[in-house]
């Protein structure tokens, strides 16, 4: 049953976690425009940064990989897709591309999903923009190979009643603005993926949906950290929240606690990934040498040139081997390898 008919949202008693984890939220908000009137060129280097891993991760999620050469060369448009993985990125591609520039223009309603979905398939079939013509189960693969079903989501017949109610009842709770916008996204997606609406790019289209969303009630990180990238990196987590929570919705009784907590910990790991890279406001001459050496500071396992650079986006290689060769002759680090693939670690 659709959350926002259970009457959760209105008797559930919050855990101190959710609690902490919204207020912190607030916190980075307010900060955002402070970080997005610093530094054009960083600002431009995780924009294009996170697009790219946007779309490797979201796909690599469902088993979609492409190499990184080809990957780039589809994001960036140097290259037409040649199979249907290639072809399934440049969908993905497409739509992040309209969430980013156009998702205040995008109302939540079943035409837009449907179109949004319709991109998203464009370069693979002619079954993108439908809702599921048959039932689909959601199943797990196990070590020994054995599919079990995981969840019996909405059947074909109910999923157009079952997507409209969803976008009826969130846009009504939206408007209302008694319970978090945060909270509300959350519990929309945990419905999308319940009611599980296509045959095929349900996984993306909630990670999309979520943006959108993101995007229209003011929290911007996703334009600058992959939040999909995160996802990713604890999909284990991502997984077991989403199956915790699933149990009981056909009755109404499920427990949103698990996803919501899961969901509020990738936006609060997107917003402190976001200061690490932008660094602090002071801009002053050797900041970028200030903003390497933070970062070395703070990474507890052996690290890389590419590690500092994935973290520093817009800062040279050279400034951050210099960084590294002072750090190195104060003792602060450790260099373990030399030559290309050189590694470092902090001293004890």
């Amino acid at each position: 049953m659709i959350t926002f008919k259970t009457g959760q949202l209105e008797s559930k008693a919050w855990s101190n976690k959710i609690v902490q984890s919204l207020l912190r939220l607030a916190e980075y908000k307010g900060k955002q425009q402070l970080y997005f009137q610093q530094s054009p060129e960083t600002l431009t280097a995780l924009k294009n940064q996170a697009i790219i891993q946007s779309t490797e991760s979201s796909n690599r999620i469902e088993k979609i990989i492409v190499t990184q050469k080809r990957l780039e060369q589809i994001v960036k448009e140097r290259a037409k897709p040649e199979d249907r993985s290639e072809s399934e990125i440049a969908g993905y591609r497409d739509v992040l591309e309209m969430i980013h520039s156009s998702a205040e223009h995008m109302s939540v309603s079943n035409n837009v999903i449907q179109q949004m979905h319709r991109d998203l398939m464009q370069y693979v079939s002619g079954s993108g923009g439908r809702w599921k013509q048959a039932d689909n189960d959601i199943t797990e693969s196990l070590p020994s190979g054995e599919q079990v079903i995981r969840f019996h989501p909405v059947s074909a017949f109910a999923t157009d009643q079952y997507m409209a109610n969803l976008n009826r009842f969130f846009n009504q709770k939206r408007d209302q603005g008694s319970i978090s916008d945060l909270i509300l996204i959350a519990v929309y997606v945990l419905d999308f993926l319940c009611i599980h609406p296509f045959s095929d790019g349900n996984g993306r289209m909630a990670r999309l949906l979520t943006l959108m969303l993101l995007y229209q009630v003011g929290y911007e990180v996703g334009r600058y950290i992959s939040i999909e990238k995160i996802i990713e990196e604890t999909k284990d987590r991502y997984y077991e929240t989403l199956y915790q929570s699933s149990i009981g919705w056909h009755e109404g009784e499920h427990d949103i606690l698990p996803w919501v907590e899961y969901f509020l910990f990738v936006m609060v790991k997107a917003y402190q990934r976001f200061e690490e890279r932008i660094g602090s406001l002071d801009r002053s001459r050797g900041w970028k040498a200030r903003q390497v050496e933070t970062i070395i500071k703070n990474l507890t396992a052996v690290f890389s040139v590419a590690d500092i650079e994935d973290r520093c986006p817009g800062i040279t290689a050279p400034t951050i081997r210099n960084v590294l060769n002072r750090l190195s002759r104060d003792g602060v680090i450790e260099n373990l390898s030399k030559g290309r693939n050189a590694r470092w670690k902090l001293k004890n």
